[in-house]
């Protein structure tokens, strides 16, 4: 008898370690993917937008747009150029979709088409991919780059 609760508490023991070895690494690969250099996590400058025939500097003489992920509270929040955006997103693998019922936007007069042609593009935006040096993020349509950006180091405001 007292063998086979030895027995019992072995087999145990090894289910509890190889259940504990088995959170911790799909733990830790997690991290890796929301930390990396090729994150989407962190801080992005707009340098092209696709649709509109004004040229790019023309849609944004003062700012560019910016935008800023934070993965893990599922929350976007940026600048259009003019106004700060803020809303939930929702990123699997390389597609991500921004909650238009719950993006919300400060309310300054703004001139020119630059904020809306920005806020409405990102509507539209269904995938992303970025650069090998994670230093680009292209955000798609289907397969084609209609957003990109360049990553920043610094704190947006």
């Amino acid at each position: 008898m007292e063998i086979k609760k030895m027995y019992i508490m072995k087999k145990l023991t090894l289910l509890l370690a190889i259940t504990f070895g088995f959170i911790v690494s799909c733990d830790s690969k997690k991290a890796v993917a929301t930390t990396g250099s090729n994150s989407l996590e962190g801080n992005w400058e707009l340098n092209y937008i696709s649709g509109p025939r004004i040229a790019f500097e023309g849609l944004y003489p003062d700012q560019k747009p910016n935008i800023t992920f934070v993965l893990k509270e599922n929350k976007v929040m940026g600048k259009n150029s003019c106004n700060n955006y803020s809303g939930k997103i929702k990123v699997e693998a390389n597609t991500i979709s921004f909650d238009e019922n719950g993006m919300i936007s400060t309310k300054m007069f703004c001139g020119g088409e630059g904020e809306s042609v920005y806020m409405n593009t990102l509507q539209k935006v269904n995938g992303y991919s970025i650069s090998d040096d994670g230093k680009t993020l292209n955000l798609l349509m289907g397969d084609i780059a209609v957003m990109r950006f360049d990553r920043i180091y610094k704190v947006m405001e």
